[in-house]
């Protein structure tokens, strides 16, 4: 009796490009949350001990932050969008012109998968009734046409990951006593960013040490650096 293997290992199952668009928008916004947020407080802390400015340019880089991710992420994912939607308009018309050559064209594919070419031509034909443009889009533009990407859910989830991110330092920055805040807030970074670089290594199935030291490596130096500024700057104004 032929053991069959549970259908939740299997690895491609679900819209992978979906869930890839998502975990892309979403970690590169709540890194960026974490690391641009974190620079400027501890920027400003090396500068100046006053609470309230520290404060006020950690919110507004917070929310200037937000919006850029936003912005750019919609502008990104539209441009990939309308590309999609100009391949699978281009494969409409080759479909309606040329159906025949489009046939054989699938058939040629499958049979290039490894498939012989009776059955490509079998599986060409009933993929091409069923829905000749969705089984030309996925073997021929790895494109879903019922499933492209959103500019719109791009935008808020790299809106939303960059505010969560951009919170962790402006509290830690903020509530702790003056002589507590620096190293506060780089131990509640260093953790934060290593976290996502597991999160994001777990998600996109892949090996957790080096999004783990990417990640801390890179916020180490974008907070030492910009502290070293703040506290020059500090010093000759």
């Amino acid at each position: 009796m032929s053991e069959q293997a549970p259908e939740h290992n299997e690895p491609h199952k679900g819209n992978i490009a979906l869930r890839l668009n998502w975990l892309r928008a979403g970690v590169l916004g709540g890194n960026d949350g974490i690391v641009s947020t974190a620079g400027i407080v501890l920027g400003v802390a090396g500068a100046t001990a006053s609470r309230s400015t520290i404060l006020t340019a950690g919110v507004a880089g917070l929310v200037a932050g937000a919006m850029s991710m936003a912005v750019g992420e919609y502008v990104s994912v539209s441009s990939q969008r309308d590309t999609e939607k100009a391949l699978l308009e281009k494969e409409r018309i080759e479909l309606r012109d040329s159906p025949d050559e489009e046939l054989e064209e699938l058939t040629d594919m499958y049979a290039a998968k490894g498939l012989s070419h009776d059955l490509a031509a079998e599986v060409a034909q009933q993929l091409t009734a069923r829905d000749a443009l969705a089984a030309h889009a996925e073997v021929e533009l790895g494109i879903n046409p019922g499933n492209l990407t959103s500019p719109w859910h791009a935008a808020f989830a790299s809106m939303v990951a960059f505010t969560v991110g951009a919170l962790l330092p402006l509290i830690a920055i903020t509530v702790p006593p003056p002589h507590l805040r620096v190293a506060i807030t780089v131990g509640a970074v260093l953790v934060a960013l290593g976290l996502t670089g597991v999160i994001s290594g777990w998600l996109g199935k892949s090996p957790l040490a080096r999004p783990f030291w990417r990640n801390v490596i890179g916020g180490s130096v974008a907070m030492a650096v910009t502290y070293g500024i703040g506290t020059l700057v500090g010093v000759v104004v």
